[in-house]
């Protein structure tokens, strides 16, 4: 799939694979243009199981990481992209094909004074996770550079976002990605995605990680264009996938040996049994 190939109908839901482990996902997410608030939602459709994935997170809201998972939400029903669980209600439209999404979310999280405590028995307080919030394209779909079939875009990314009692205006940039296959991973992979500031989006997928002895991610290295780029991870948001292992996600800093800066998220997945890059 290359670019120009993308059609307007791969927005929508897709026939299922005949595999188990055929998913679809939706992914979206944003970083403040001052770098101090990111969050990201994920709804992954998982029709072998019968069953949907909604994952949510907050960083720079208060607490250190708001978290939403939740593996157990029923599948959407008809055309749309609208779930509701226990403390869940999320919508994600497709404004216009190829150019605009909007996510609306209203959701009990935990929040997580240290962000490893998701990796473990997530327990937190209860804190309120809120979104009203627009994607609109600031270039054309690209194919995704990973095995998936997909594509993703970089997007500004602006609305109202709900943190617990504080209510924030956001103004920033973001990455949606839309894949699509099977996914039953047994290799470490991860992916790297942002902005700099002179208005240049990229997406990598061949990331070389670093993580300290815990899993979290530190700093990752991958090539945009031409040129080499380097990120600090400055904010944790990790994942548990149950009897599959590992997902350390971070808001990163990056910068270029020109001297640009900007940010993104990055996310590393360690299969159960493996260990985490050095």
């Amino acid at each position: 799939m290359v670019a120009d190939q993308i059609p307007p109908a791969d927005e929508r839901p897709h026939r299922p694979g005949a595999g188990r482990h055929w998913e679809e996902s939706w992914y979206l997410d944003f970083v403040a243009g001052d770098g101090r608030l990111a969050g990201y939602v994920k709804l992954t459709l998982r029709p072998g199981e019968g069953t949907a994935w909604f994952w949510a997170g907050m960083v720079g809201g208060g607490p250190t990481l708001v978290t939403v998972r939740d593996h157990e939400v029923p599948m959407p029903t008809g055309r749309g992209l609208e779930v509701r669980a226990s403390g869940l209600w999320t919508e994600l439209v497709c404004e216009t094909p190829l150019d605009h999404w909007s996510v609306g979310l209203e959701a009990f999280g935990v929040a997580l004074d240290d962000p490893l405590e998701a990796w473990g028995r997530e327990r937190g307080d209860p804190w309120a996770l809120g979104l009203d919030v627009e994607w609109e394209a600031t270039a054309p779909c690209v194919a995704w550079p990973g095995p998936e079939r997909g594509y993703w875009q970089g997007c500004n990314v602006h609305g109202d976002v709900l943190v617990g009692a504080e209510r924030f205006s956001l103004d920033g940039s973001g990455t949606r990605i839309h894949l699509w296959g099977d996914r039953s991973a047994a290799e470490p992979s991860g992916w790297a995605a942002g902005r700099l500031d002179d208005g240049t989006v990229f997406s990598s997928t061949d990331v070389v990680v670093a993580c300290d002895e815990a899993g979290r991610m530190r700093s990752l290295a991958f090539a945009a264009g031409e040129e080499e780029v380097t990120g600090v991870a400055v904010s944790q948001a990790p994942v548990l996938l149950p009897g599959a292992g590992r997902l350390a996600r971070a808001v990163c800093r990056y910068e270029t040996p020109g001297g640009r800066n900007g940010h993104g998220w990055a996310e590393w997945f360690v299969p159960a049994g493996l260990s985490a890059p050095p």
